[in-house]
């Protein structure tokens, strides 16, 4: 049956494995909450275990054929399955404030479903999701490390970070080329003390010229006053914490 839902546009991979997929799930610690979206449900496999009389779950599916599916094999109302991509999806439309985000994602879009996720990142407490080995260990990754980078500092900005266990690809139908990886986001309540804006900008800037020490990879910010004296000038990008990112944010928001 799954043959017949494979579509190679929508970069599909079904989960096969039960076990797994209770395990998933399970990593939810529904605390302070009880609404869960579900990020590309495909054929439900996530989505039966989700589905109890306490919660209230969204699925959001890109697939016409997957969400005709959906509604005639999942006892939810018809409003609760969304016929949408999720970059284009807005949780305020929906009144939705406070709610957990779950999925196989995509391994195209992944980073983007993260950057995504950042933006309405005070509605939402938690992330149980299915990476790209590979993209997963950039994800917890920490200074100094060659993993490190844009996607681990921003998350880590704002949620403490888990790897929580390895995948193998023969778990899914297509088998795909790379194993796969469960990661827990769980949202910092301390707040941040810079521009969310000028950190994003900050930090993109600085690591898309890496090798350079930001000195040089941040000249984009050289006309601000006493530039030359902002901190950590003379390291490169994946020498610095996260919480140096945020206080050379803050000194370049300050000075601007």
């Amino acid at each position: 049956m799954r043959e017949s839902f494979f579509q190679k546009k929508f970069d599909q991979y079904f989960l096969k494995d039960k076990n797994i997929a209770k395990k998933i799930v399970k990593n939810l610690s529904f605390q302070n909450y009880n609404t869960v979206v579900e990020i590309g449900p495909g054929l439900g496999i996530l989505t039966r275990y989700l589905l109890t009389p306490w919660n209230k779950v969204f699925l959001i599916e890109i697939d016409k054929k997957l969400i005709l599916f959906l509604r005639k094999n999942f006892s939810v109302s018809k409003n609760q399955i969304i016929h949408k991509d999720f970059l284009k999806w807005n949780p305020e439309e929906m009144n939705l404030k406070n709610f957990a985000i779950i999925g196989n994602f995509p391994y195209r879009i992944s980073s983007q479903i993260l950057f995504h996720i950042l933006r309405y990142n005070q509605y939402i407490p938690e992330c149980i999701g299915m990476f790209q080995k590979e993209v997963a260990e950039r994800i917890t990754s920490h200074e100094g490390n060659k993993t490190y980078g844009i996607l681990s500092v921003l998350v880590q900005t704002f949620y403490e970070v888990k790897y929580l266990f390895t995948v193998n690809k023969h778990v899914f139908f297509p088998i795909p080329n790379v194993k796969s990886a469960v990661i827990s986001l769980k949202r910092k309540e301390r707040k941040i003390f810079c521009n969310k804006d000028l950190l994003f900008q900050c930090v993109k800037i600085a690591f898309n010229q890496r090798r350079k020490t930001l000195k040089n990879a941040l000249q984009y910010f050289k006309e601000i006053p006493n530039y030359y004296n902002l901190p950590f000038l003379n390291k490169r990008a994946e020498q610095l914490s996260v919480k140096d990112f945020l206080q050379l944010t803050k000194e370049i928001e300050n000075r601007k």
